[in-house]
């Protein structure tokens, strides 16, 4: 053993690398050691440079500076020793795989498995971070030493029967311990070997393990060790040196908090004092602060990065496998197709027809792409659907497969789709084919080799578990003025300033989550950090913080409801600078508050002559009626949003299939029956729809409940209307028709039922139009007069020539919860001509340039899809429609 020298290192906050610098520089001296030949341990990567440029400014020789993993990856392996399959390689989403199926391999976790899925995948979780942590604390100890460490942790992680309490967690424990035992040898086991001119060891944050170790296995290398901590933790000394350059800054919420952390930012850099850090230690706030930054185009540089299954990348992979599963919604198709995407020749051809395939899908109402009828689309539509499903179809083979089957699957899929192209030219791309190990198939088959075979949906879940894993770090500016970066790697950096968001008790200064299967007390014994000791780095690095020249805290009162006080942190150093008589300031509130006039807009009075449509629905009537500009945008303009195409089914899609079922029904029905064998008509017309249109059966089953509610009522109706003489005559039918008053432009629409009914002077035409919702506010439109749907049916109705007698309409509401209700609307033939003749005006005064100003009220205004257009709410006063208007 070798004697190591300790030096505490003090006044960091001008220039701590050229005070690191000087002070291994004179202890070198002092013992005639060569410190070309010397290696300088740093704690983190990002400090590498700086220190570097800290002994070139220093003058003479430099000395190797690495950290403990940049020095082991530049020499060669301690031994031959390869990885083989089964041992952990620390990629979480490939050990869930190993270590489910060692579980899987015992009786106990072979039942274990499919009886409580959800309690065993998170076993197999906790099998892996255990696993993980006891191999990483293994490989912080000398080789020669190891084999003693392991018959330590057996010895102290004894085994306990299954039957008591905690059995089966220790039992799991023993299993992570035996396979991280059985671990390839760590790279830093060549680090033991090596024989520089000394060990200079630099701890921020608290001692590295695995440093300390090599220090203390040195035999007669000089060891020096530079304590950058104990100055940090003289909180006192610190508050005193912070008079006037630390603030503390209370916010009410989230969104105060993150205005006032990018105010702060932005300040600084008004200011000259850049580089900035920002501390990541709410990650969900931090991001929010990235958005309001973007919006000043400020360069920033993120060290922590984001998820890497949030991306678009990530979310395109995704789509391709979600495609292959017998329930593949529509969207998901075209997610994938517009991924995908073509360049070069080709190209133009390729987006017209999926354009021409999603117009398809969107006009007819596909939802489930299975269900959508190919012979209807355009040939290149057709072709590109017929290509894509034959790219997906080996994933759709109802068989299972190893890993590495399905990721050489998943790679030649993306060849042949053309999305591997576009990864490989995207940045967050190229990290999905490196997390997937899709690049790497020696690599891959390394670690996948022998593993369970997989069903597509699990090697989903396990695509999906693997990227979310992963981080996306993008790539920066070369000089970001704003570094986010967590708080354990802003130490011993030369920020200008320190921005720290999230200062509070929910996220700084609490408690380490738990590790795994081992308690603190274990974890402590076999080098574990357990919570105490993560809960103490923490702190080390708080007081480093505290060094930098200008720090601004923040915290909230407030997160969704729930009370936050400030961190425990921030109270000991409030309490330390009270013991000296000083406080910590209040920082001052960098927003700006602007004060803008308001410029109100006049309400538009477009012009369209030369738009009219040729054709009118019963809607676009009652657009044009309610609000004229509604109608210019909507129909004339045709700035219509396109729905989703979703698998989700709504309450119109239950409207839409209930038309289809009665219309099936009543085509079936040729006379009345009894009760029962009508009601059996109904649910075996329903049950044959629903086969017909696809409809999920899962998804559908709230409307099915319905609809066997509803099925007594109706029956009990139309056995009434059969009592008065009703007839059923035609359903679902296409009309249109051409007044004259309209000079050109066709009425269009779609009956839902005629029936024949009997009248006081003869038999009448029954226009009937169903109705499952919004019965209410129909029946005050009846009431005032103000109704245009059934004077539009019945004016298309009367146009055919062809209706028995006057032509009578009604709404059959089929929603309502005791009884199915009709309400009629009385004198609808002079209602209809009233509005083929008013139409008729409209269309002849806009022929000629009249306005069409939005003149809307109400729950027209409420629900409108042009209120953004119109800027409604952006109108000066009272401003009302000028000249001739619609």
């Amino acid at each position: 053993m070798t004697s190591i020298v300790q030096l505490t290192l003090e006044n960091l906050r001008a220039d701590p690398w050229a005070a690191i610098a000087k002070a291994a520089d004179g202890w070198a001296n002092e013992r005639g050691i060569k410190l070309r030949d010397a290696v300088v341990l740093v704690p983190f990567a990002q400090h590498l440079p700086l220190a570097r440029r800290a002994w070139a400014r220093f003058g003479g020789w430099m000395p190797r500076i690495e950290t403990s993993q940049t020095l082991a990856r530049s020499l060669p392996p301690a031994s031959g020793q390869q990885h083989v399959a089964g041992q952990i390689c620390f990629d979480a989403a490939l050990d869930r795989l190993q270590a489910a199926q060692m579980l899987r391999r015992q009786s106990w976790g072979a039942a274990w498995a499919p009886s409580e899925p959800r309690g065993f995948a998170l076993a197999v979780a906790s099998v892996v971070q255990t696993a993980h942590a006891l191999a990483r604390a293994a490989a912080c100890i000398a080789p020669l030493q190891r084999d003693a460490h392991w018959e330590q942790a057996r010895s102290l992680l004894t085994l306990a029967s299954a039957g008591v309490p905690g059995g089966r967690e220790r039992l799991l424990c023993r299993i992570a311990l035996e396979w991280a035992a059985a671990a390839a040898d760590p790279a830093t086991d060549a680090l033991f070997d090596l024989r520089p001119s000394a060990w200079i060891a630099v701890q921020a944050g608290g001692p590295d393990a695995l440093t300390q170790r090599l220090l203390g296995d040195a035999n007669d290398t000089p060891s020096l060790w530079l304590d950058a901590d104990a100055c940090a933790a003289d909180l006192p000394a610190v508050a005193a040196a912070l008079q006037g350059q630390l603030g503390v800054a209370v916010c009410d919420d989230f969104e105060a908090e993150a205005q006032r952390t990018a105010a702060a930012l932005l300040a600084y850099l008004n200011e000259g004092v850049q580089p900035v850090a920002l501390i990541a230690q709410d990650r969900a706030l931090v991001r929010r602060v990235r958005a309001l930054l973007a919006r000043q185009q400020v360069p920033v540089r993120d060290e922590t990065g984001w998820k890497l299954s949030t991306t678009r990348a990530a979310a395109s992979v995704h789509s391709l496998l979600a495609c292959a599963g017998a329930e593949a919604s529509t969207d998901d198709w075209l997610d994938w197709l517009k991924a995908c995407g073509a360049d070069g020749a080709g190209a133009g051809e390729q987006r017209a027809a999926l354009d021409g395939l999603e117009r398809a899908w969107r006009r007819a109402g596909v939802q489930a792409a299975r269900h959508g009828d190919i012979d209807r689309l355009s040939p290149a539509a057709k072709a590109l659907l017929q290509a894509s499903v034959q790219t997906v179809a080996p994933f759709g083979e109802r068989r299972q497969r190893g890993l590495a089957a399905w990721l050489r699957l998943l790679a030649g899929a993306l060849h042949e789709c053309g999305l591997w192209s576009r990864l490989a030219a995207d940045e967050a791309g190229r990290q999905v084919l490196l997390a997937l190990h899709l690049e790497d198939p020696v690599l891959l088959e390394a670690h996948a080799t022998g593993s369970d075979a997989l069903s597509l949906q699990a090697f989903s879940d396990w695509l999906d578990s693997a990227l979310e894993d992963a981080s996306f770090v993008p790539a920066s500016d070369a000089d970001p003025r704003v570094v986010i970066t967590p708080l354990a790697r802003a130490m011993l950096r030369p920020f200008a300033a320190v921005v720290f968001p999230g200062a509070d008790d929910k996220h700084l200064g609490v408690a380490g989550s738990p590790n795994g299967l081992l308690s603190d007390a274990e974890a402590l014994a076999l080098g574990v950090p357990g919570r105490e000791a993560r809960r103490a780095a923490e702190a080390l690095a708080f007081a480093q913080i505290l060094h930098m020249p200008r720090v601004t805290f923040l915290r909230r009162l407030d997160d969704s409801g729930d009370p936050l006080s400030a961190s425990p942190w921030l109270a000991q150093l409030a309490l330390a600078a009270a013991r000296i008589g000083a406080s910590l300031q209040h920082a001052s509130d960098p927003r700006v508050l602007h004060t803008r006039r308001a410029a109100p807009v006049a309400r538009p009075q477009p012009r369209a002559p030369g738009l009219l449509p040729t054709q009118l629905s019963a809607s676009a009537c009652e657009a044009l009626r309610a609000c004229p500009y509604r109608f210019f945008a909507l129909r004339l303009l045709r700035l219509q949003s396109a729905d989703e195409l979703d698998t989700e089914i709504e309450k119109r899609d239950y409207g839409t299939w209930l038309h289809a079922v009665l219309y099936r029904f009543h085509l079936a029905r040729t006379e009345p029956l009894a009760a029962d064998a009508e009601a059996l008509r109904l649910h075996a017309a329903a049950a044959e729809e629903t086969t017909l249109s696809g409809i999920d059966e899962a998804g559908f089953l709230p409307y099915s409940a319905s609809f066997a509610r509803f099925v007594p009522r109706y029956v009990a109706w139309l056995h009434t209307r059969d009592a008065d003489g009703a007839q059923w005559l035609d359903g679902e039918r296409e009309l249109t028709a051409q007044p004259p008053a309209w000079a050109g432009v066709q009425m269009q629409g779609r009956l839902d039922r005629v029936d024949g009914i009997p009248g006081r002077d003869g038999p009448l035409t029954q226009v009937i139009d169903y109705k499952t919702g919004g019965a209410a506010l129909l029946r005050v439109a009846v009431k005032q007069g103000e109704d245009t749907q059934l004077p539009f049916y019945a004016a298309l109705m009367a146009a055919q020539g062809e209706a028995a007698g006057d032509i009578a309409a009604a709404y059959v509401f089929l929603d309502e919860s005791d009884r199915v209700a009709t309400l009629s609307l009385p004198d609808v033939q002079a209602s209809a001509e009233l509005l083929v003749e008013g139409i008729g005006i409209d269309l002849t005064r806009l022929r000629r340039g009249a306005a069409m100003p939005a003149l809307g009220e109400g729950r027209t205004c409420d629900f409108c899809e042009a209120r953004g257009l119109c800027r409604k709410d952006d109108w000066a006063g009272d401003d009302v429609a000028t000249g001739e208007a619609a």
